[in-house]
């Protein structure tokens, strides 16, 4: 290029920088700061590679003064009281709180408030000094309550209660509310490592979850023996909302559980033909109990079976059913049964549904329980600290029987559990695991099908987000 070409060239890019610093300077909001370096940057190039360009020193600069009068006191103050705002914030109440303690946490500094809380019936007999209890507080921007309101789950799956204490002029009012939950659905998974608890706890899933995991699936897997590391779940459940706070765990939807690379998949299924019909003035939450169902497999079996795994759901198995030296007898005998280690106290549930046919002390056992079922089968249950049954009353399984103890000839607590046939002591652990399903009704298929194909999509996608994230 010839020497005028270069002097031509420099001279239209020197124009195009002054145009683009004079647009910046008139509409400095409207270009956005990487348009402007990259067109600079193009020039700043160009600057480098042609020396003959004007250097940046002999650029005109115009200086502009202009004097800006503050807004009159009165004014902004009128201003500032335009644009209030309401502060809002969250707490866990705890046992040890005062009404001042509470508010302070709360970041409220309110005398009136405080002194509401301390007067009002409502406000000390359930809000100040009870632990657990979640609360939301709206205030000013000047830390004066406008609302609190504190939720507490019932024993009602449907509803649960408010508190709401409200600012009304210079005084203050409380009411107690009764409202419905709002119902979401939440998705987890899970490895394991060391225990089912230890996962879900990694995971973030309430222990109610992981209690109904091992009641869903204890038909098949023993969770005392039969877990591995490694084994993996995914979990579909209920959350029960309150204001849009999770205030309690709903039911089990759907759950698969891996365990020893075998998959178990269950979904919960409400049989239309096995409906209460519904009785005119029940109450919501009867009526709620009427409505029946029951876990399934995906093709349909029914995953309750005649018998649990274990009478416990989480313990450990400590002696089998084998000859043993007996540690009071001193002497080598069979044992006829299984003993589960356990702390005193820990429910034992019968395993099956069946008639109590004894209730009470007896010899070495201790305080026992035995249960007749079906087909000559009996199971016994000693060594009890208490006994919640008596003598003649129907249980269902799963049902309490009594607590963990060492009652009788024990050395420590356990439960000793057996199972008989017909008298003859049999290996609970083989023959407790002998199931039967019971499946769907034919007619019953079609809904079932449906909600069957949409869990296993869901299961599916849990699974492939869970290995991804161990990923």
């Amino acid at each position: 290029m010839s020497t005028d070409g270069l002097h031509r060239y420099g001279l239209q890019i020197w124009q195009s920088s002054k145009l683009v610093l004079a647009m910046l300077a008139r509409h400095p909001r409207r270009i956005g700061a990487s348009l402007a370096v990259v067109l600079l940057g193009t020039g700043v190039t160009a600057f480098g590679l042609v020396p003959l360009a004007p250097d940046a020193a002999d650029l005109p600069v115009t200086q502009v003064v202009e004097t800006v009068q503050a807004m009159p006191w009165q004014a902004g103050k009128e201003a500032r009281s335009e644009h209030r705002f309401n502060l809002y914030r969250t707490e866990v109440s705890r046992s040890s709180d005062t009404a001042e303690s509470l508010l302070r946490r709360l970041g409220i500094d309110d005398p009136a408030a405080a002194a509401f809380l301390r007067s009002d019936t409502l406000a000390r007999s359930l809000l100040v000094g009870r632990a657990g209890k979640t609360l939301t507080a709206e205030t000013t921007d000047d830390q004066q309550l406008l609302k609190m309101a504190m939720r507490w789950a019932t024993d009602d799956d449907t509803h649960f209660q408010r508190l709401v204490i409200e600012r009304i002029g210079k005084t203050f009012s409380s009411r107690l509310e009764t409202a419905a939950y709002s119902v979401s659905t939440r998705v987890a998974s899970g490895v394991i490592k060391t225990s089912l608890f230890a996962a879900t706890d990694e995971a973030h899933i309430p222990d109610a979850v992981a209690s109904q995991i091992a009641g869903i699936f204890s038909g098949d897997i023993d969770f005392h023996r039969s877990l591995r590391k490694g084994d993996r779940f995914s979990v579909f459940y209920e959350s029960l909302e309150a204001d849009g706070e999770a205030l309690k765990t709903g039911k089990v939807l759907n759950a698969e559980f891996i365990n020893n690379g075998k998959s178990f998949q269950a979904v919960w299924f409400t049989d239309p033909a096995m409906q209460t019909p519904a009785v005119p003035g029940t109450p919501a939450a009867a009526q709620r109990k009427l409505v029946k169902g029951s876990y399934y497999t995906l093709d349909g079996q029914s995953l309750r079976k005649t018998y649990l795994a274990s009478p416990m759901a989480f313990s450990r198995m400590s002696s089998g059913f084998k000859m043993r030296f007996h540690p009071i007898l001193q002497t080598w005998r069979a044992h006829l049964g299984v003993d589960y280690a356990a702390p005193t106290g820990t429910p034992v549930r019968a395993v099956g549904d069946g008639v109590v046919a004894f209730a009470g002390a007896q010899g070495g056992f201790g305080n026992v329980v035995f249960v007749d079922h079906r087909s000559g089968h009996t199971t016994v249950y000693a060594h009890l600290s208490r006994i919640s049954v008596q003598r003649g009353a129907r249980v269902s399984q799963g049902q309490t029987l009594g607590a963990v103890g060492a009652t009788g000839w024990a050395t420590g607590p356990h439960l000793h559990f057996e199972f008989r046939v017909n008298g003859k002591h049999q290996d609970p652990t083989q023959l407790a695991r002998q199931n039967e399903s019971i499946p769907l009704p034919e007619a019953s298929m079609p809904a079932f099908k449906k909600l069957a194909a949409n869990a296993r999509e869901l299961l599916q996608a849990a699974t492939s987000i869970g290995q991804s994230r161990a990923e």
